[in-house]
C-alpha cells in the first residue's frame, strides 16, 4: 500500500512538473514592463502540488521545471541558468508561503491571504536578488550592465510592480481553479 502511493505521489508530481513546464514555454511580456520581464502560469501546478502533498512537493515541481527549461531552452548567459534560477527562487516563494499560509487560516480565506502574502513577499525577494546579485551576475556573464539611476528605475518601477502584478495576475486565475478542484483536492489531500 505504502510503495504504491509513493508511486502514485512520484507519478502525479512529474505530471505536474511537465505540465508547469509547458506552461512555462507559453510565457508572454505584459505591455507596460520592460521585455524581459515575462509572465507564465506555471506556478499553478506548483501550487497544486504544495496544497495535497506539502510546500517541499511545490518546490520540487519548481525545480523539475526549471531544469527542464534549462535543459530544452538553455540560458542567455550560457552555462549559468541565470533566468531559470530567478523563477525557481520567485516560484518557491510564492508556492511555499501560499501553502502554509492556506493551511494555517483554512480553505479559501487562508488561500486568499497566502496568495496575497506570497506576492508581496516575492515582490521583496525578487526586487533585492536583482538589485544585489542578478544584475551584477548578467553584467559580468553577458556584459549587460545598468547602473546608477538606470539601475533604480528598472528595479523600482519594474521588476518590483512586476512582480506584484504577476502574483495577482496568478492568484486571479488560480482562485476560481481551487474552487473547481476543492472537492478532488480535499478527497486526495496529504500534506494537512
Amino acid at each position: 500500500m505504502q510503495h504504491s502511493h509513493r508511486l502514485t505521489k512520484m507519478a502525479f508530481l512529474s505530471l505536474l512538473s511537465g505540465c508547469s513546464f509547458l506552461m512555462q514555454k507559453l510565457e508572454f511580456p505584459l505591455p507596460m514592463f520592460p521585455v524581459f520581464l515575462k509572465i507564465d502560469f506555471s506556478d499553478i501546478p506548483a501550487l497544486i502540488g504544495g496544497l495535497i502533498y506539502g510546500p517541499l512537493a511545490g518546490v520540487l515541481i519548481e525545480f523539475l521545471k526549471n531544469v527542464l527549461h534549462f535543459i530544452f531552452s538553455g540560458s542567455e548567459t550560457g552555462a549559468i541558468p541565470l533566468g531559470q534560477m530567478s523563477n525557481f527562487l520567485s516560484g518557491s516563494i510564492f508556492v511555499v508561503v501560499t501553502v502554509l499560509i492556506s493551511k494555517k487560516a483554512g480553505q479559501l480565506k487562508g488561500l486568499i491571504y497566502g496568495l496575497g502574502a506570497a506576492t508581496l513577499l516575492m515582490a521583496i525577494v525578487m526586487t533585492i536578488t536583482n538589485w544585489y546579485i542578478l544584475f551584477p551576475a548578467y553584467s559580468t556573464l553577458i556584459h549587460w550592465t545598468v547602473t546608477g539611476s538606470e539601475k533604480m528605475v528598472l528595479v523600482l518601477y519594474g521588476v518590483a510592480p512586476f512582480n506584484i502584478v504577476k502574483g495577482a495576475i496568478i492568484a486571479t486565475v488560480f482562485i476560481p481553479l481551487y474552487l473547481k478542484l476543492k472537492p478532488y483536492l480535499n478527497r486526495h489531500l496529504v500534506y494537512r
